[in-house]
């Protein structure tokens, strides 16, 4: 597996381009400069003035930038490029634009050998190497390594687009997370959830909240009960983005509600207090949603329903070949004792 890996890393910076000893002219010249020169990122040089950003990206760094190229942009649907440039739409391409630049000097050497990687937008971007070709996202790295005194330039053949969704609209979409959603409304925190303030969600499916007792969700989404359901929902969410490798390595995780949430992976079972991670690493504009197969109780709450334990399953860990994120497929599980 690691000498097929390495080769196919080989391929791929061949089919990229990789630039290697002509670039000592580039890399004097910082990375707006290099773009400007370049005479083929016009619409980049324009959205990154619109959005205030040119100093930024001519600043110490260093910096990773996707650099998409005229006819990337002119991919895009017609109006969208001079809708973005209007300045009352500046943070939404402040926001596009930011998830194209990941922090720190990333050659292509290193980038054949991430899954993903954090964008400064806060967002990750996808990363596989498929058929020779290095991918972003959608997008492909047409030429890698354009040095810069202050960074290094990947070209790519489109513009990368972030979620534009927020937490509570990225699970309405998805369509199954209808009892959470009513659950988030009824304890008032769809507000909180749609803030700017990123936030990681360890989201209950419909099928997660259904294991539940006969009864409990209609008896939590009563009136009288909303504090005790915003308790429960808030012991599922953790302030910042949180990506599932940092989930595992930290193993131990505070939720806005205050109490504690232990992670743990052995022999493919990935679980978040007792929950199993079906999906993961699912972006929306503020946060970062988990999909968990079982409803977590805080500690005070477990102690008065413990009959309402989460059932405990095995997974394995895969990447998806489309998305490249990681995935826990269910593969058996253990019933309660």
């Amino acid at each position: 597996m690691l000498s097929r890996r390495f080769f196919l890393s080989v391929a791929a910076m061949a089919a990229i381009g990789v630039v290697q000893g002509s670039t000592a002219n580039a890399a004097e010249k910082d990375i707006v400069t290099t773009a400007v020169e370049a005479g083929s990122f016009k619409t980049l040089a324009a959205a990154l003035k619109a959005g205030g950003l040119v100093e930024t990206l001519k600043g110490k760094g260093p910096f990773t930038v996707f650099a998409p190229t005229d006819e990337a942009f002119a991919k895009l649907p017609a109006g969208t490029v001079e809708t973005l440039l209007k300045p009352e739409n500046k943070a939404q391409l402040v926001s596009v634009l930011t998830y194209h630049v990941v922090s720190g000097k990333v050659a292509a050497a290193q980038v054949v050998k991430l899954n993903a990687a954090a964008t400064v937008n806060g967002q990750r971007v996808n990363i596989k190497v498929e058929e020779g070709n290095v991918r972003v996202d959608q997008a492909t790295v047409v030429k890698a390594d354009i040095l810069c005194s202050n960074g290094i330039i990947h070209v790519v053949d489109q513009v990368l687009l972030p979620s534009g969704d927020n937490i509570p609209a990225t699970a309405a979409k998805a369509g199954t997370f209808k009892t959470l959603l009513a659950a988030a409304k009824a304890a008032g925190l769809v507000e909180v959830l749609s803030g700017d303030k990123p936030l990681t969600v360890f989201a209950p499916t419909d099928e997660a909240f259904a294991k539940l007792p006969a009864g409990t969700v209609e008896s939590l989404l009563k009136p009288e009960n909303k504090e005790k359901l915003a308790a429960i929902l808030k012991f599922h969410v953790v302030a910042g983005r949180v990506f599932s490798n940092d989930v595992l390595s930290k193993k131990e995780l505070k939720t806005v509600q205050g109490g504690m949430l232990t992670a743990a992976m052995k022999n493919g079972a990935a679980t978040i207090n007792g929950a199993g991670l079906v999906a993961t690493d699912i972006d929306a504009s503020n946060g970062v949603i988990h999909v968990i197969d079982s409803v977590m109780l805080p500690p005070a709450a477990t102690a008065k329903t413990s009959h309402v334990t989460p059932e405990k399953a095995q997974f394995v860990a895969h990447v998806c070949p489309t998305s490249g994120r990681v995935t826990y497929t269910m593969v058996q599980t253990v019933g309660r004792k």
